[in-house]
Parts: C-alpha cells; sequence; structure tokens
C-alpha cells in the first residue's frame, strides 16, 4: 500500500491552516503552538525550528521529543474516521493533531482539549 501524501508534506504548510482555522473562530496562535507542544514535547523554540526547517510529517512525529502518553485519550471523528480506530501510527498521530485543532476552533476549553 502507498504511504499517505501528508507523510511527505511539510508541517510547515499545514501550520498556517491551523493558525487560520483557529484565528477565524476567536482562538490563537499561542493556544495552537500550547497544543502542538502538548501533543509531541517540542519546546517553542524547537517547533519553531521545526517549522522553518520545512520538516515532513512523518519525521516531525518520528523525532518528537516526548509524545504525550494522554494522547490516547483523543477520541472522535476527524475526516469521516474515528481517530481512535486508526491503525497507522503516524496518520493516526497526524490525525490527533487534526483533532486538537478541531476541538480549539469548535470553542473547547484548552483545559479539555489538552485532556488535564
Amino acid at each position: 500500500m502507498a504511504r499517505h501524501k501528508i507523510y511527505t508534506m511539510s508541517v510547515g504548510s499545514v501550520y498556517p491552516l491551523y493558525i487560520a482555522k483557529a484565528e477565524k473562530k476567536g482562538r490563537t496562535k499561542a493556544e495552537v503552538d500550547e497544543i502542538i507542544r502538548w501533543l509531541t514535547g517540542y519546546s517553542q523554540s524547537e517547533l519553531e525550528a521545526r517549522l522553518r526547517d520545512q520538516t515532513d510529517f512523518e519525521t516531525f512525529f518520528a523525532e518528537a521529543p516526548r509524545l504525550n502518553p494522554s494522547r490516547s485519550l483523543i477520541t472522535g471523528l476527524i475526516c469521516g474516521v474515528r481517530v481512535e480506530e486508526i491503525e497507522e501510527p503516524t496518520m493516526r498521530e497526524i490525525r490527533y493533531l487534526d483533532k486538537l485543532v478541531d476541538e480549539l476552533a469548535k470553542g473547547r476549553a484548552m483545559e479539555k482539549i489538552l485532556r488535564k
């Protein structure tokens, strides 16, 4: 089976779309960054470097300093698929991020988004 093209897309090319989606609903870039840092363990400077370097999604998640163990609590539909049922690990991580940004855009409180 061929790899999905999102694996080779740079996080930096999709990141502005995450920001736009959040800001359109009154949320902030800082909140998007907080979500990404929570999910991956990257510091703010490491995240900015990955965005600047055009790191692809596969590498971004493979080299994440510390994937948050609470990410398994992320459930629900994204793109018509239940995130908890996605078997391919990299795709599941990408969809976790998509789901968190969706929750932010829908007005959910950060404490709930970050599963605190």
